[in-house]
């Protein structure tokens, strides 16, 4: 029978129709279905709040979210698609008291993962004494046989960890799974904490809820000691942006100043690990690994990787870096090792386990075997060799039917040695707000924790997954899961923490090394920004001219057709998609780089995108078009102002700028070529000048009537006209000054002598005489600037 839940005197009842399944253990309400004391200040401030109040609320913690472009990544049949972070508003509560025993388990947990990874690719006594059947390990595919005996080199394997941990019906508190190949979340909970403490703000700050900030601060500085000298960098290996959890990666690493970094971005030179940058190979020595480990070399691992850098075991080896956590460590989340953690720990630490873990039992053991075929209904049968949580297993046996003939004995006799059956969880349930009231759902939490000289920290706090319906599978996210923020709350007032160093004096840190592939990302999009810009100014033109004339054929539109097949567009087309390919390649080049991009710009970036493909489908070529297209260059004009007022002035600016500049010079002596043409026809000078953002100029700088002579001046030799080539050229010759080896011995590189020859060319010519040809040969000359460009640093 359900219980109702009674609240304590004085508590307004916000609870009217709460009511928890049998059996299952309840985070608000404790057995006599009375609330938790760490519950009851929540919930007097929640019940004064008025459901308009409340939505509100819930709408500015989802606009933070979406400001800050936070998102993860749902897999299909159809594919992948990045969607919005879902958060439940309503934290999880724990109380100071009941986190520190979690904690103690953790800790425990934690030493004995490190333990048992030293063991496995070490002495591997656990195999010799019986501990572990070989088979767990022998064939296990994490278990990476090129890492035995390499030892770390900061003498630990493991540096950062997670646990995902459910309570029981009885209120007992479970490890669910173990996190050690890559563990993620820790920077969606960071995100999870400042979207819910901006919905609960007033009650927030006098909550007394742990901060986050310390643990991350010990951690980075944690990691920065682990450098083999102070110049030497620390960086977060990432599979891309097509990894579900990439926005975390990318988050992670600006909010802790690391490098992200892609397998490409490295090699290895004589046995040391080296980051390609603009200013040359330059040494790494800790690596914050957020890669599958098998993928990380594909000459000694994976060899189809594309995402590794070939090397990487030979430098560990070579004990040139620190990796957090060791290649190989995937094998310690094995499912199949959660039966035989009781033994390890008696084996590895003389303990036993303090915060147990679910009851799972291997197949390859006739006890075992014989208590799963006896008990399949309590059972969730599945691989013994997977990595994943059964809660989130596709491929649990029972759930899919793979029993044959319905002979589970039979089946498990025979392939026992690859099953495990495990305990069908009933978790805890915790509030969440569902149709306009509180309701339980079936939560599990992710707690993480972090290796620092005085020994593992936990973070107070975690992420929490919560399900959408009573079905405990349904907390995973692919399957429709929230996320919710958790608060360890004390009894008294909470240290306030920070990044900031609590101790030692202020010091302006050094920029970092810019890798060859940001700079090529940055760069290029300044190019598809700026070409962006171009088509767009081009097509407002052309529809501007229609509607005018009504002749989508006349001579001035015929002209302009030369400088569309160029950029692959259509202008008959309203918006044409050869506009919307090159928007999307701006926003492809910016998601490689988002660790360097900041959130605003992001999203001014991504709601371009959005309102240039939502106008396609409606806008009609013509004066619809022109006018729509005019909406969508306010947009573009609002992103580049953002950008260039905002980003810092540092590498990567550079060649965002050299980017920029190149596209526009090259833009503009292609448009001058075709339109300041003596045979162009009628208006095609007007038309040059309109493209150019210019007309106010002429009319102010040249009292007589639009000549080509007048149109070349301004366009191309002005260099106060920010339009002009010569501008651009100005602005190529001051950024590539500044770029490493720009010159060499005192002599200058091949880029900066053929950058110093165009523009002296350019600043020394005269309107009349910068014909046709001169500017077809002006446009090639900047894009010989380009490819020296690229050659010199961006490969």
């Amino acid at each position: 029978m359900d219980r109702k839940a009674r609240h304590a005197p004085g508590l307004p009842s916000v609870l009217d129709g709460y009511h928890t399944l049998p059996g299952v253990s309840d985070e608000l309400l404790d057995p006599q279905g009375e609330v938790r004391p760490v519950w009851r200040a929540f919930l007097k401030h929640f019940a004064a709040l008025a459901p308009e109040e409340v939505t509100r609320r819930f709408a500015r913690g989802d606009q933070y979210l979406r400001d800050a472009g936070v998102f993860f990544r749902q897999y299909s049949a159809e594919g992948s698609t990045e969607r919005a972070w879902p958060l439940s508003h309503i934290p999880v509560l724990i109380e100071e008291a009941e986190w520190a025993t979690l904690t103690a388990g953790l800790v425990q947990r934690a030493a004995l993962m490190e333990a048992l990874m030293a063991d496995l690719y070490g002495p591997n006594r656990l195999v010799a004494e019986g501990v572990l059947p070989p088979s767990l390990v022998a064939g296990n595919p994490e278990w990476l046989r090129a890492l035995v005996d390499v030892a770390p080199r900061g003498g630990h394997h493991l540096h950062f960890l997670a646990f995902e941990i459910g309570r029981g019906p009885d209120g007992t508190w479970w490890v669910l799974g173990d996190r050690a190949q890559a563990p993620s979340g820790a920077g969606f909970a960071l995100e999870n904490r400042v979207a819910v403490a901006r919905v609960f703000s007033d009650l927030y700050a006098e909550a007394h809820v742990h901060r986050l900030a310390g643990f991350f601060r010990t951690f980075r500085d944690a990691l920065l000691g682990l450098r083999a000298d102070p110049d030497s960098r620390v960086g977060i290996l990432t599979p891309g942006p097509l990894n579900e959890t990439y926005y975390e990666h990318a988050y992670i690493a600006r909010y802790l100043g690391f490098m992200l970094l892609q397998g490409e971005d490295l090699t290895v030179v004589d046995g040391a690990l080296m980051v390609r940058t603009v200013a040359g190979l330059k040494p790494i020595s800790v690596l914050w690994r957020r890669l599958d480990g098998a993928y990380a070399d594909p000459l000694e691992l994976e060899g189809a990787s594309r995402l590794g850098t070939p090397g990487f075991v030979s430098a560990l080896r070579h004990r040139s870096a620190t990796v957090v956590n060791g290649l190989g460590s995937g094998v310690l989340e094995t499912r199949a090792f959660l039966a035989f953690m009781p033994r390890i720990a008696k084996a590895l630490l003389g303990e036993d386990l303090i915060l147990p873990n679910i009851a799972t039992w291997w197949c390859g053991q006739a006890k075992e075997r014989a208590h799963v075929a006896a008990h399949p209904e309590r059972m969730i049968i599945s691989p013994a060799l997977s990595t994943r949580q059964p809660l989130e297993d596709d491929l649990a046996a029972l759930a899919e039917g793979q029993v044959p003939d319905g002979d589970l004995a039979g089946w498990l006799e025979r392939e026992g040695r690859t099953l495990v059956g495990q305990e069908s969880v009933k978790l805890s349930t915790t509030p969440a707000y569902i149709d306009g009231a509180l309701a339980p759902r079936p939560m599990s939490l992710r707690v993480f924790l972090a290796r620092t000289p005085e020994g593992w920290q936990v973070m107070p706090g975690g992420f929490a997954r919560i399900g959408r319906t009573s079905d405990p599978k349904a907390i995973a996210m692919q399957r429709g899961g929230a996320a919710a923020d958790v608060w360890i709350v004390s009894s008294g007032a909470v240290e306030p923490a920070t990044m900031i160093p609590a101790q030692g004096p202020y010091v302006r840190a050094e920029l970092g090394a810019l890798p060859s592939r940001s700079a090529d990302n940055l760069y290029w999009l300044g190019r598809y920004v700026e070409r962006t810009e171009g088509i767009m100014r081009l097509v407002r033109a052309h529809h501007t001219r229609m509607a005018e004339t009504g002749d989508p054929k006349g001579p001035l539109l015929a002209a302009l057709a030369p400088l569309f097949k160029g950029q692959g567009v259509d202008p008959e087309q309203g918006i044409p998609k050869g506009l919307i390919s090159t928007l999307g390649n701006a926003v492809a080049s910016a998601g490689q780089v988002r660790d360097r991009f900041s959130p605003d710009g992001w999203s001014a970036l991504a709601d371009l995108d959005k309102s240039t493909r939502r106008l396609a489908e409606r806008v009609q070529p013509s004066d619809d078009a022109a006018r729509a297209i005019t909406t969508l260059l306010r947009k573009l004009t609002g992103f580049s102002g953002l950008i260039h007022e905002n980003m810092y002035r540092f590498m990567g600016w550079r060649f965002l700028e050299l980017g920029r500049f190149i596209e526009r010079a090259a833009g503009m002596s292609s448009v001058l070529a075709t339109l300041a043409d003596p045979w162009a026809p009628e208006g095609a000078l007007d038309l040059a000048v309109e493209f150019g953002d210019s007309v106010m100029s002429h009319r102010r700088r040249y009292t007589v009537s639009t000549t080509r002579e007048t149109v070349i001046d301004l366009l191309a030799l002005d260099s106060r006209n920010p339009r002009a080539i010569q501008f651009q050229l100005d602005g190529i010759r001051d950024q590539v000054a500044l770029l490493p080896r720009a010159q060499v011995a005192g002599q200058l590189s091949d880029l900066s002598r053929a950058v110093l020859r165009c523009h002296t060319n350019l600043a020394t010519e005269r309107a009349e005489r910068l014909d046709t040809d001169a500017l077809w040969r002006l446009r090639s000359e900047i894009w010989g600037i380009s490819d020296l460009l690229t050659e010199t640093y961006l490969r």
